[in-house]
């Protein structure tokens, strides 16, 4: 199905290239999942599959990439509309209409499709990925992991016989995850139906993949071979795989299924040790907090009379299903959002009447969209902007840049830097202020898993030098790592507030993969183990 002949990708300005002797055959009707670290060239791979990479970016393509029989350097985007639908990282970049139904009919009007053929595949694709309530809503007003899914929607309706996605679950619930991979499965096996995806969640889909393209990087060149096989040998591997390499298990588990068959020594093990406990916050000044809080945007009530307090030293995870106003939340704490009804309270102070100068001092948000953040032409004067705004010696931002994003030069464009590279740039421009709380909305969004544990040593060090911690995440792996408590939010109210792993556990949804397969003792995460494993006589 697609055909890859020694590819090579370099962009303009670029002492390396992004990608280079790329030699392979994606086969047809199977879902391969895209696998390699952060910032190695997954997005531009997918980019030259759908044609954006060279016609839309720019740079120099050497070597060829055919999809069904077409070469992508003399057919544009829009001359593979037919057979490839592609969905990138940011879905309101992929937007064109205002409403859910309009932008899921949109490409089969550019196709020229029959407008009974369209409204039949409308009401498939609306029941398909769960979004018929959400049919007449404007675009603007859903949540990040709704975009997502009507992103998604919009390129399935005109029924290419190749899907590229991007991250297709990274804003989504554990849920709604779960019913996107579920559709996917059943176009692969149903339909023959080609799908080529990246994720750096790769607890989510790699027990899905048929077989895994691993990108590994410095040096060394790209690959195809099943999963089990990629794994062993892939620098960003899941949970369960971390599990299985540690305890010795061959082969190596790809889901929790394939962990629990094997873990029963590993249990008998662990079973006179207990994990060591996070030490939770004593009674420490408030940084935040909500009092009967309501929000409405017009006819939609975000917020219903939410209390929540967050106090210094603590983290703590919001989470709950997309829309449940885990954001809303977020934007009321740091003066976004003026409540309806209800007080707020940072600082001492109502954070919507409070001067954005000296707000920044006392709250920090890094939202889900870090572009809203970024404005400057490079890397370098980025975190020269950041450290005036906040009044930091020079270099404050640049070192904390340097910590999260080792390999980044000065002189990059914040555009030319993948999802996640740019989540940690913003970040570090918040960080620089060293605000008494901070906010981080879907932090782990485009991170691997390094990147990701370069991500909670920071974290733990705020939250060790009395720095409060609220993220509103879909990524049970990073509560379990970070969180002194979990929050679940339903409909705009609070329905658990407890310990981490008291909540998590509890909750077949949002419990952490170590927790399902060494259940129902309250392990939660891999270093967890590798420690009580260390101690043991």
């Amino acid at each position: 199905m697609i055909r890859f002949e020694q590819l090579s990708v370099t962009y303009e300005g670029s002492a390396e290239p992004a990608l280079h002797g790329v030699d392979l055959t994606v086969p047809e009707g199977e879902l391969c999942l895209l696998v390699g670290p952060s910032g190695v060239g997954k997005s531009t791979l997918l980019g030259t599959v759908s044609g954006l990479v060279p016609h839309f970016t720019g740079g120099t393509l050497t070597g060829r990439v055919t999809v069904a029989g077409r070469d992508t350097r003399t057919h544009r985007p829009r001359e593979l509309a037919d057979i490839v639908g592609s969905v990138g990282q940011d879905p309101l970049a992929h937007f064109v209409t205002d409403t859910v139904e309009d932008e899921l009919a949109y490409g089969m009007e550019s196709l020229g499709l029959p407008p009974g053929t369209m409204r039949r595949r409308v009401e498939e694709t609306l029941d398909l990925l769960g979004l018929n309530e959400l049919r007449d809503r404007p675009i603007a007003t859903l949540s990040g992991g709704q975009r997502q899914r009507v992103a998604i929607g919009s390129v399935l309706t005109p029924h290419p016989r190749l899907l590229v996605l991007d991250e297709p679950t990274s804003a989504l619930d554990p849920g709604a995850a779960e019913e996107v991979l579920a559709v996917l499965q059943r176009l692969v096996h149903d339909l023959g139906t080609t799908v080529l995806l990246a994720e750096h969640r790769l607890e989510r889909v790699v027990q899905y993949a048929d077989r895994v393209l691993l990108l590994p990087g410095r040096g060394r060149r790209a690959r195809l071979a099943e999963p089990a096989e990629a794994m062993a040998d892939s620098p960003v591997r899941p949970p369960v795989v971390e599990l299985g390499a540690l305890a010795g298990w061959t082969p190596l588990p790809l889901s929790v299924r394939d962990a629990r068959r094997a873990a029963g020594p590993l249990r008998e093990r662990l079973a006179v040790r207990a994990p060591r406990e996070t030490e939770v916050p004593g009674t420490r000044e408030t940084a935040g907090a909500t009092e009967g809080v309501s929000l409405r945007y017009g006819s939609v009530e975000a917020l219903h009379r939410l209390d929540f307090t967050v106090r210094r030293g603590e983290a703590v995870a919001l989470m709950g299903r997309n829309g449940a106003g885990k954001s809303s939340l977020l934007g009321t704490l740091v003066g976004l959002h003026a409540p309806t009804r209800g007080t707020v309270s940072v600082g001492g102070g109502a954070p919507h009447r409070t001067p954005p100068a000296k707000l920044l001092r006392r709250v920090g948000l890094v939202p889900q969209e870090p572009r809203d953040l970024l404005c400057a032409d490079t890397v370098a004067a980025e975190c020269t902007a950041a450290d005036a705004d906040a009044g930091a010696a020079p270099g404050s931002c640049r070192a904390l840049v340097t910590r999260l994003l080792p390999e980044v030069p000065d002189g990059t464009h914040p555009r030319d830097l993948s999802e996640g590279q740019r989540l940690a740039l913003a970040l570090a421009v918040v960080l620089t202020a060293r605000p008494p709380l901070l906010l981080l909305d879907e932090p782990t969004r485009g991170l691997d898993y390094a990147a990701k544990a370069r991500l909670v040593a920071v974290l733990r060090e705020l939250t060790a030098e009395g720095h409060a911690l609220v993220l509103a995440t879909h990524d049970v792996e990073l509560a379990a790592e970070v969180a002194h408590r979990v929050v679940i939010v339903a409909q705009g109210e609070i329905v658990a507030d407890g310990a981490t792993a008291e909540v998590v556990t509890s909750s077949p949804s949002f419990a952490p993969q170590v927790a399902k397969v060494l259940a129902p003792r309250p392990w939660l995460t891999v270093p967890q183990v590798r420690a009580a494993l260390a101690d043991a006589p």
